[in-house]
């Protein structure tokens, strides 16, 4: 995957506790196929890349939360650090719902809220 620019959407994800309904769903839905993510494995998550028909890189995944978090279908903005970005938004009247930065398998990321309580993430690629 190609780095995206910052501050733009570039990725999006629908978490679920049940991975494999939403596989089938989106995948006979609009043909997409899916593939476990080796990295997020590693780290004992179930995150499966999207592909889209024609095999086109991955813009999406689907996130096993296990029921460790909740359901969601969000986009995700890429950002140049995602711990100040957390910070700004709080400034701005956000919440951080969630943070992991430092991940030794995979990018920094965060959930956040804007002010109305709608979430979205924020992940700063690795190069």
């Amino acid at each position: 995957m190609s780095t995206p620019p910052f501050d733009t959407v570039a990725w999006f994800e629908v978490a679920t506790d049940d991975p494999g309904l939403a596989q089938r769903f989106y995948g006979e839905l609009f043909g997409w196929s899916f593939e476990a993510d080796e990295g997020s494995a590693k780290d004992g998550l179930d995150y499966r890349l999207i592909r889209y028909r024609g095999g086109e890189a991955p813009k999406g995944g689907v996130y096993g939360t296990k029921g460790e978090a909740p359901g969601h279908a969000v986009f995700t903005v890429a950002v140049a650090d995602v711990a100040a970005t957390c910070d700004r938004i709080e400034g701005l009247g956000g919440k951080t719902v969630m943070k992991a930065v430092g991940n030794a398998n995979g990018p920094d990321f965060a959930y956040v809220t804007d002010p109305a309580g709608n979430l979205f993430g924020l992940f700063t690629p690795r190069p």
